[in-house]
Order: C-alpha cells, then structure tokens, then sequence
C-alpha cells in the first residue's frame, strides 16, 4: 500500500471507522511512524500536532483502538482505519468525537452469519452441522427451513415471546443457508422488500401482469 505521506508535509488525515457498526469514530491525523506503530502494535496511534508527538488513543483513558484493517484512498493522501474500540472514543466520554451513539446494529449480524455459511460452503468442514445440511442438498434444506417456521408458527400461537425467538433464529438460519444453496444473500432479499416499499410499486407490478396476461 503506497501512502504518499509528503503531499501535505508528512501528515495524512486518518478516518477511524468502528469495524462492527460502520459508525465513523474520530479523525486524526499519522505520519510515517504511526502508520507503522498502528500496523506493529495493531493499536491506533496518531501524530499529535498538538503535543507534536506520536500518540496511541487511549494510552490515558484505556480506551484504545483495535485496528483490524487500513485503507488508502484513489489519491493516497487519505486513511481508512477500521477498528474496535474499548470504550468511548472522545475524550468528551461520548462513543464518537461528534457525540453520536456508536451502538451496534443487531441486524448487521445477518450479514456476517451470511459469511460464515458461505466460507461453510465453500470449506465443508467435517463435523459442522452447516456442512451436512449443503451435503444433504437443496430438499432437505428446504424442508428444515419449512419445519422451522411451523415451530415458529405454534410458538407464535401458544408459546412465549422467547420461546418464538428461539424458533425464529432457527428458521432464519436455515433460510441463510437455503439463500447460500441458491447462490443468493439475505441482501437480495432485503433489496427485494426495499423495491416493494416503493410508492409505485404494486402499479408497476400490475402493469407487467397484464401485459402477462395480454400476450
């Protein structure tokens, strides 16, 4: 990764993006000698213009900054630092340095199980329960799914309110690995019911029905 640290006298802006919420963080700055520290140390540390030092956030509070990856930009005067924090990332006490909450979003997590069944699917690891559904094939995939969601169904009529989480975690699990089958992901389907939220949606589908019907 070339970074062209001399454009603006030595220092780079570094955006620090929590790795887990996609929330942006803070914004510093690093010269040569951070960029290497945060990669050695996989702490992220700056160049303090104030003190005119490097600096490792959280050094003071505790609160550091766990690198997990880093980005150039097109022009390579810029830094993308994706990391996990331990705390607050402001000295403010605040989750990031423009007072916004950094709470993460449970829904993302589907994604990221997504992922998992893919890397599943393409390793087929012996033993893995995921692994023997796709050995199994698209049927009984499909009909666990299937018996999942009658469970979610009795849970949902004459159960408690855990009870049909449970069985609804279940049911989406194998939907994930029914879609991972399919050689699809639950943001096609997410995409899929954000066109259907569309105000014209249901005319747009009208119309293409009755030229169905017309030919």
């Amino acid at each position: 990764m070339k970074i062209d640290f001399e454009k603006s006298g030595g220092l780079v802006p570094a955006i620090v993006q929590d790795t887990r919420t996609k929330n942006v963080l803070m914004l510093g700055y690093m010269n040569q000698e951070a960029y290497e520290k945060t990669i050695a140390t996989k702490k992220v540390t700056f160049w303090s213009r104030s003190r005119n030092c490097l600096w490792t956030k959280g050094e003071t509070s505790g609160n550091f900054l766990h690198m997990t990856d880093i980005k150039v930009d097109c022009d390579n005067d810029t830094l993308l630092v994706k990391a996990i924090p331990d705390g607050p990332t402001c000295h403010t006490g605040t989750d990031t340095c423009w007072g916004e909450s950094n709470e993460e979003n449970p829904l993302l997590f589907l994604s990221e199980l997504q992922d998992f069944i893919n890397r599943r699917h393409e390793e087929m690891p012996e033993g893995s329960y995921t692994t023997k559904l796709f050995k199994d094939g698209v049927k009984r995939i499909a009909q666990k799914m299937g018996e999942e969601a009658l469970e979610a169904v009795i849970e949902a009529c004459t159960g408690t309110n855990e009870q049909l989480s449970y069985e609804v975690s279940d049911m989406l699990y194998h939907l994930l690995v029914l879609l991972t089958d399919k050689g699809m992901r639950i943001e096609d389907i997410a995409a899929e019911l954000q066109k259907r939220h569309a105000p014209d949606w249901d005319k747009k589908r009208r119309e293409a029905k009755a030229k169905g019907e017309m030919k």
